[in-house]
């Protein structure tokens, strides 16, 4: 391998010698190229004259087909003519003899429209309620249903500005339409409370800290006012048939309702937002 590699360089340096000492090397050197320009050249010329015939054969063959469709409505214009009109006049009968389109199964709609929440959706802004008397809460009824209640936030402020004013929207067509007063029990939770109502048992809650939307201000439990007195339990038939009617409303404004979780609490809803609990 290495002797051929010195052989070649000899042969090289040998070549490269006789082209610069001797003018017959550097006559032949420039006759070679001379003649390889001349090649390329020819090529060239006859790669375009190649385009150029394709070019004319293009367009002789386009003013063949042009005088061909002009040759062809000269002689059967007429027949043209009414393909042409036989094409046309069933789309364009149709069209003018038809009622206004419609799909079927898009007919308008009958339902009648809930103005409150039509207000909402425009952007109507609801003020909380006063806050009730804290003795509402301490009472020996609520106690027994909710033994930690007397504690619980109920500052509208602290609970999602969206989620506030549905659920005011809510409140507001529970006593027009159904004639029920309702109050706030709990609205925003701290990490620290929930911890402690989970550690009641599952009979409270089975959230811990951070897995509930209490702690980002986008759940709230709820109950109803009669005769100045808090009713919670379900027990009672006038409010639980106000928890039925709650949830569907409640519903119908994009919230979701613990009433039909398995582990039921009727006075909860919740504005579940992606990507919030993950944070």
């Amino acid at each position: 391998m290495f002797l051929l590699a010195v052989t070649g360089y000899f042969v090289l340096a040998c070549a490269i010698s006789w082209m610069v000492l001797f003018p017959s090397g550097r006559d032949f050197v420039a006759s070679a190229l001379a003649g390889a320009g001349a090649r390329l050249q020819y090529r060239l010329n006859r790669l375009a004259q190649r385009r150029r015939a394709s070019l004319d054969a293009a367009a002789r063959s386009g003013r063949a087909s042009i005088g061909g469709l002009h040759e062809f409505w000269e002689q059967h214009s007429l027949f043209c003519l009414g393909g042409l009109a036989l094409l046309c006049l069933p789309p364009l009968l149709a069209v003018l003899l038809a009622g206004r389109p419609t799909l079927s199964g898009y007919d308008a709609s009958t339902r009648e429209i809930n103005t409150q929440v039509a207000g909402l959706l425009q952007g109507e802004q609801l003020v909380p309620p006063p806050a009730l008397p804290p003795l509402v809460f301490t009472t020996a009824e609520v106690q027994l249903e909710r033994p930690l209640l007397v504690s619980a936030s109920r500052d509208w402020a602290l609970l999602d500005s969206a989620y506030a004013q549905r659920l005011l929207m809510a409140f507001r067509i529970m006593k027009e339409k159904y004639g029920y007063d309702m109050a706030l029990l709990e609205g925003y939770r701290s990490p620290e409370r929930q911890n402690t109502l989970a550690a009641m048992g599952a009979g409270v809650t089975n959230a811990a800290a951070f897995q509930s939307w209490h702690q980002y201000g986008l759940a709230a439990d709820c109950a109803f006012l009669r005769d100045g007195k808090l009713v919670i339990s379900e027990r009672d038939p006038w409010a639980m048939r106000g928890y039925q009617l709650y949830g569907e409303v409640a519903e119908s404004l994009g919230l979701t309702w613990g009433g039909r979780w398995k582990m039921m609490d009727f006075g909860h809803t919740e504005l579940r937002r992606p990507g919030v609990m993950n944070k």
